[in-house]
């Protein structure tokens, strides 16, 4: 269960509303509440120390965000529940830190009898993220469908004729496309990790579904956004791609091809 993939929106716009979102409702949450005897607050102390709880929140959650980033890159851009779960309780656990820190500096700085950290963590803070938690949680689900949805929607479709199987990915992707007898080679990444599949189509019908691709050769298409540079082979014309692939270039796609990919 924990190393199924969980939605994930890397922006970091989105995680900015997202802390602000949790500001504002902590704020509510204790003004509404009042789990800390806030009643005993003037107007004018209510207004200074829960909003500081609000801050302290949406600190404790931005301050996640650079191990949230460096975990989603060690995964090669995917998240997983397990991974949620470390960002949650990592979270949390930072969140307490700040607040008990208020309560004692900030709040109570001279109370001879504060509240104990167990009384502070079993009926202050853990009935606040009760409430608090789903918040967060559905927030950063939402953002993450909404994230894998736009994605989606920008995938291209290499479809095989007949009842052969297609192909669904990102044209940035999308490395080149090889003539292979009545097939066509796709030569593409998946997680960083190069993947070839073979589909049961033409060419030129590949190149008529993806107008970005550029054909180099009777043979081959590929897509400019992973050229790396030109090379000689035996007196003829190459392209160097990502993945060390490479492509011949034919005396007719020459002039166009160096054009294109040169300017």
């Amino acid at each position: 269960m924990l190393k199924i993939l969980y939605p994930f929106d890397p922006s970091l716009k989105h995680h900015l509303l997202i802390a602000l979102g949790l500001a504002i409702w902590i704020f509510l949450f204790l003004t509404l509440t009042e789990p800390l005897n806030t009643q005993e607050f003037s107007r004018g102390e209510k207004f200074v120390f829960l909003p500081i709880y609000g801050l302290a929140g949406a600190t404790a959650y931005l301050f996640m965000l650079p191990l949230q980033y460096y975990i989603y890159g060690k995964m090669k851009k995917r998240w997983k529940v397990l991974n949620e779960f470390v960002f949650f309780l990592c979270m949390l656990t930072t969140g307490l830190i700040f607040s008990r820190s208020i309560y004692l500096y900030i709040v109570v700085p001279n109370d001879n009898n504060p509240y104990s950290l167990w009384y502070f963590i079993t009926s202050i803070y853990l009935p606040a993220i009760v409430t608090i938690f789903p918040i967060i949680a559905i927030g950063r689900w939402a953002f993450g469908r909404y994230y894998e949805k736009k994605i989606d929607d920008q995938k291209i479709q290499i479809d095989g004729e007949g009842t052969y199987e297609g192909l669904r990915l990102q044209l940035k992707d999308l490395i080149r496309v090889k003539a292979d007898d009545n097939y066509v080679e796709i030569s593409y990444l998946t997680n960083g990790t190069l993947k070839k599949q073979l589909i049961r189509t033409k060419l030129s019908k590949v190149e008529h579904v993806i107008p970005e691709l550029m054909r180099t050769h009777r043979s081959y298409l590929i897509n400019p956004l992973h050229f790396q540079q030109f090379s000689m082979d035996s007196g003829k014309l190459i392209v160097l791609l990502t993945a060390e692939l490479v492509v011949p270039v034919s005396k007719t796609y020459a002039t166009s091809i160096k054009q294109n990919l040169l300017n």
